[in-house]
């Protein structure tokens, strides 16, 4: 009867979602590892009396070996279980299934090496996870998928299976009418040697990413998926090497366009009509220049350029002065500077923002890790004033509102939290609120200050609308955050300016139409993007972007980081040229 009573006090979260009917349940920390430990390397059963949760995530625990059994049972209405980073494996016992409302499955950076029946995601007949949407293995040790997971999960949309040990992909996945909703594949960082012509049965399939696998040819069927839009296979050794090289740097469709034709000629044969077009189309080229000097053009074309603009080269440097309060509240911040940045046509603004959204959704793990801020440079005023500050002791214009100490903002977000609770009848929010529970216990909160005395960020919540990002901005002030590790930031930061080259150099090839409203256009007038980026842009209509170091230094003077060092953009992919 002893430790009947103590589970209570073990499980102190339970309790609370149990009284509060929650829907929502995270469980994470230091505390978590002891507890489960004791558990056995499991879940605790207690879990599994809380029928109500549609949102359960486990995350961090080095000693969750297992979920237990009862969580089929017990969770009916599971909506997201989110699993990762825990040491599940080598399998799942019992199997997690059936979960008839499961949408969301999370299994990422575990240590499963296989998920046989019995020991799975759930049955075949009838399927397991009927509703699940999204399933992310990635960063596991598996060798072989399940042969019946389009069975399992026949609505599967999203399937993420990079940085495992994968040989090849079941043939079931590619059956007809298999997966008819697929559409996004990642299997990266594999040991995949063939990929199957069958792929042409995904119907849906918009994203493939097979990059550093072991494949040497890509079959030409793959050019029949109708809706592929995104494909990356860089990294593989092909036999083709015109192949090789277009994955390389050519846009997708250009790729599918030679698997189409059969690759060097292979295939379908021309008709006179089109071997006439192809002897007009060859007299009324410019003189080709020498074959090493040709070849050089073709391999700079698909390049992506990173021109690093150091301290001393820059007329005027931005630094950020960092204040000793920020020790005890988050101590770590990295800035850059990136000139050359086109938003201007068509979604190129948009795709921006939603790959910083994916970025602290995944390597920022939902803020908790780091947090992205992006600004208008010439909306900046440096040097920069990086403090802590109580929540009373400063104000913000967040995106969106009017101004507001910090204290009235967060105390605005939590009733605006509560409220949609109640309307929503469940516990989980969205935007903004989701990130509220970062600042509790929080005596002091960080904030970014310019040289007007203006906070221009509050991280891990909002930037001001002071520095906004518009389609008119072309050079950008980055800054990432972190209560963590400086690495971290110096990891996300590179991941943040390597995809801001991607993004540029697709704005530019797509040729996107776009106009500008009269807001945006009036509202940064005079903007020039760098004059090296323009001229570089004008000469061989590549898209290089400019990255200029920002200094971070402490009240006098004295240098804590500097970004980019050399080290940084060291681990750059091969298509990407940085030049220091």
């Amino acid at each position: 009867m002893a430790a009947a009573a103590a589970v209570p006090e073990a499980w102190p979260e339970l309790e609370l979602a149990e009284r509060e009917r929650r829907r929502e349940l995270l469980l994470t920390g230091p505390a978590l590892e002891e507890r489960v430990r004791a558990a056995g390397g499991r879940l605790p059963p207690r879990l599994f009396t809380l029928p109500l949760l549609h949102y359960l995530e486990v995350s961090g625990c080095g000693s969750l070996r297992e979920p237990g059994p009862g969580l089929a049972q017990g969770l009916p209405r599971l909506q997201s279980l989110v699993l990762r980073r825990n040491a599940l494996g080598p399998g799942l016992s019992p199997e997690l299934g059936p979960l008839p409302a499961l949408r969301v499955l999370d299994l990422s950076g575990n240590a499963l090496e296989a998920l046989p029946p019995g020991q799975g995601l759930g049955p075949a007949e009838p399927p397991g996870l009927p509703q699940l949407q999204s399933l992310n293995l990635s960063g596991n040790r598996l060798r072989e998928l399940p042969a019946d997971l389009a069975r399992c999960a026949p609505r599967l949309q999203v399937l993420n299976l990079a940085g495992n040990l994968l040989h090849r992909l079941p043939a079931a996945l590619f059956l007809p009418g298999a997966l008819p909703l697929l559409s996004e594949l990642a299997a990266a960082d594999n040991c995949l040697r063939e990929l199957s012509p069958d792929v042409a049965h995904l119907a849906s399939l918009k994203t493939l990413d097979l990059s550093n696998n072991q494949l040497s040819e890509i079959p030409a069927e793959l050019a029949d998926c109708p809706k592929l839009k995104e494909l990356n296979l860089r990294g593989n050794k092909l036999r083709d090497k015109r192949l090789e090289k277009m994955v390389g740097g050519c846009q997708t469709r250009s790729v599918l366009e030679y698997l189409r034709a059969g690759g060097r000629g292979k295939g379908r044969g021309k008709t006179d009509g089109e071997r006439e077009d192809s002897r007009r189309k060859r007299r009324e080229r410019k003189p080709r220049p020498e074959s090493g000097e040709g070849q050089a053009e073709v391999d700079e074309a698909g390049r992506l350029l990173l021109r690093i603009l150091h301290v001393s080269e820059s007329p005027a440097p931005l630094t950020v002065r960092v204040s000793p309060e920020v020790r005890d509240v988050r101590p770590y911040i990295v800035g850059a500077v990136v000139r050359g940045m086109n938003l201007r046509p068509g979604n190129a603004l948009k795709r921006f923002l939603t790959s910083q959204t994916k970025l602290h959704e995944d390597l920022c793990e939902k803020r908790t890790a780091a947090t992205i801020a992006t600004h208008d440079l010439h909306a900046v005023r440096g040097p920069l004033l990086y403090a802590a500050r109580p929540p009373e002791g400063f104000k913000i214009v967040p995106l969106g509102r009017r101004e507001a100490k910090a204290k009235e903002l967060v105390r605005q977000l939590q009733l605006e939290a509560e409220e949609q609770r109640k309307q929503r009848k469940r516990q989980s929010v969205s935007g903004l609120h989701r990130y509220l529970h970062l600042l509790d216990g929080k005596e002091s909160y960080p904030c970014l200050v310019d040289a007007a005395g203006d906070t221009i960020s509050f991280p891990p919540i909002t930037n001001s609308e002071k520095t906004k990002i518009k389609k008119t901005t072309s050079d950008l002030f980055l800054e990432v955050t972190s209560a963590t590790s400086l690495q971290i930031c110096k990891d996300v930061m590179d991941a943040l300016v390597l995809k801001m080259a991607e993004l540029n150099k697709y704005t530019l090839e797509n040729e996107e139409e776009g106009s500008l409203s009269d807001a945006e256009a009036d509202g940064s007038p005079g903007q020039l993007s760098h004059p090296k980026t323009n001229a570089s842009v004008a000469r061989d209509g590549q898209a290089p972007l400019v990255v200029e170091q920002v200094r971070v230094v402490d009240l006098e003077g004295n240098l804590k980081v500097v970004y980019p060092a050399s080290t940084d953009l060291a681990t750059a992919p091969a298509h990407v040229t940085v030049i220091r």
